[in-house]
């Protein structure tokens, strides 16, 4: 049974709990997994509709030179094009599963996006306030939004992957 859109996510508004919350890439790069975060980021559900978005100068990985260059306008252009947004258009949810259709902005540019991933139930914690959790995940091709930075192994292959595997891993309170 699916659900609509306004019935896959709770009702009301909800807010991240950044402290509690993560949003990430991978890419492959080279024999591995080039890996990062964005400390700075925001995700709202409210009318059924999820909202997020990442401020570019927040991305964080194992080398502070690394960061300046993902700043850069080889990478996400900070200066020009400081938010990575996204804002779902629909939701299907079987059980606790979730596919969501939206909108990802990366660099000024905007593409269609399909989010696969998980809900939790709600829950009241601690303090008592209700939460809910969402873990979502998607693979987009970055040359889409104008990433196109690389450098060739000596074979002459290209030492970084196009396709980008985008996380979020959230924790969202119930606002008043």
């Amino acid at each position: 049974m699916s659900m609509t859109e306004t019935d896959a996510l709770p009702a009301g508004t909800w807010s991240v709990d950044p402290v509690h919350s993560n949003v990430g890439f991978g890419v492959g790069y080279m024999a591995g997994t080039f890996t990062g975060t964005f400390s700075d980021f925001d995700a709202n559900v409210s009318d059924g509709v999820l909202k997020g978005s990442a401020k570019v100068a927040s991305v964080q990985v194992k080398d502070p030179n690394l960061e300046v260059h993902l700043q850069s306008p080889e990478f996400f252009d900070a200066e020009r094009h400081p938010d990575l947004t996204f804002r779902s258009r629909s939701i299907e949810r079987k059980g606790g599963e979730l596919v969501i259709d939206g909108e990802i902005t990366i660099k000024g540019h905007t593409e269609p996006v399909e989010i696969n991933g998980t809900i939790s139930e709600q829950l009241t914690d601690p303090y008592g306030g209700t939460r809910f959790g969402l873990k979502l995940q998607t693979t987009i091709d970055r040359d889409k939004f104008g990433i196109t930075w690389n450098n060739p192994l000596p074979s002459g292959e290209p030492a970084l992957a196009n396709e980008v595997a985008l996380t979020a891993d959230l924790q969202l309170a119930r606002q008043p």
